[in-house]
């Protein structure tokens, strides 16, 4: 699936199962809240936290999907094309940071003191 036919996608199913989109600000704190629900997760599964029993259950792929449905609402309810952003958007990091990562002494061999 492109990101144009997620876009299409998302927008079908909330003008006909979702009755409408929530409003911006609405949509805003709810991506908030998805976006802590994949912090949860990391910081159990990857980082130094411990799980409780409520937080076993959740799927880190889901909890992502989650995020990227709530960003492709944003996105379509302010017009933007999230493929031609994305074009754009690595464009500009191709151009500002085309030598900036490999000078990065931090970015060396991980365990390596990086």
């Amino acid at each position: 699936m492109t990101i144009k036919e997620a876009q299409a996608l998302v927008d079908e199913w909330i003008n006909t199962t979702g009755v409408r989109y929530f409003d911006e600000l609405t949509n805003m704190a709810i991506l908030t809240e998805e976006v802590g629900e994949v912090a949860r997760i990391m910081a159990r599964k990857y980082g130094e936290q411990s799980f409780k029993d409520s937080d076993r259950q959740k799927d880190l792929a889901d909890e992502m999907a989650d995020v990227l449905w709530v960003l492709i609402c944003l996105a379509n309810q302010t017009g933007v094309d999230l493929t031609e952003a994305l074009k754009k958007n690595m464009e500009k990091k191709s151009i500002r940071d085309k030598d900036r990562h490999k000078k990065n002494e931090k970015l060396g061999k991980k365990g390596a003191g990086g």
